[in-house]
């Protein structure tokens, strides 16, 4: 399993009451990062990267936390990110928690061994429902009791609002995960589109991204926007740029900076790891 460790020097593993810890785990991938608090500043990275997501299991995930004496201590906050394809948005003015499974079955697929969480978001103004297995949310309750439960699009959702705020006109998102990517179009933070694509390939990546272009006339002038594992697929920049004029690879943003060690690494890899941390 690649493993990714960024530790500025000012790191104190006694200090931990003076930071906010934020996680993220699933099959494809465990990792989390450490901001420092008093000074706004991330201080440390640490990921583990497995070649087949079958051997990433909660276990495993379990002797990776418990083995690490940096996450022994006891934080000031703990965010918990769960990625997942396996999500829906719901209007606020409809739902209603009782009724979150009847909500997430008109889309998706819930297995026998999955939970339905959700979270509130204020852009736009609804709830998301996503799965998890039952193990990695029994698994965070055991270790980080108290800790808060994030589906990866609740940061992804709020950073590119802020972001389309001061944007001329459209303001377009690709966040690609190993399996899946989201895309999102928004129009001066107001949302116009949302959706959740599996993919095997960066051909399919280009064909899902450039039907939406034509079916919503949206000018290939227009920057998009990528995030996420962009790293998985080096000819990327390449195809796209045959088709969209303008593309960026978009860097968190927020109330805090990063460590000069962080320069080390792509930080839209991390995008949603560090983005959490503006919301709570």
């Amino acid at each position: 399993m690649p493993f990714l460790e960024l530790i500025d020097e000012t790191f104190d593993k006694n200090s931990s009451e003076n930071y906010e810890l934020s996680l993220q785990m699933s099959p494809y991938g465990f990792s989390y990062c450490i901001l420092d608090t008093i000074r706004n500043k991330y201080i440390l990275l640490r990921g583990t990267d497995p070649n087949d997501p079958k051997l990433l299991t909660p276990e495993k995930v379990a002797e990776i936390i418990i083995a690490d004496d940096f996450l022994s201590g006891k934080f000031k906050k703990v965010n918990l990110i769960f990625p997942s394809s396996e999500a829906t948005l719901v209007p606020s003015p409809l739902f209603d928690p009782e009724k979150k499974e009847e909500f997430f079955t008109l889309n998706l697929l819930k297995e026998e061994s999955d939970i339905i969480l959700y979270n509130k978001v204020q852009e736009p103004d609804a709830y998301i429902l996503f799965s998890v297995k039952k193990q990695f949310s029994e698994l965070a309750s055991k270790l980080f009791p108290g800790s808060n439960l994030y589906h990866h699009t609740v940061a992804l959702l709020q950073q590119v609002s802020h972001f389309s705020r001061n944007e001329f006109g459209l303001y377009v998102h690709v966040h690609i995960e190993k399996a899946y990517f989201n895309l999102l179009i928004l129009d001066h933070g107001t949302l116009r589109f949302f959706n959740t694509f599996n993919y095997k390939n960066i051909t399919d990546i280009l064909y899902y991204v450039l039907n939406i272009y034509k079916n919503m006339g949206i000018s290939r002038e227009e920057t998009i926007n990528f995030s996420g594992h962009v790293h998985l697929h080096e000819d990327l920049q390449t195809k796209f740029s045959r088709y969209v004029k303008n593309i960026k690879f978009t860097l968190p943003e927020g109330n805090f900076s990063f460590s000069y060690v962080f320069s080390e690494t792509e930080l839209h890899r991390s995008f949603n790891l560090f983005s959490i941390a503006n919301c709570g």
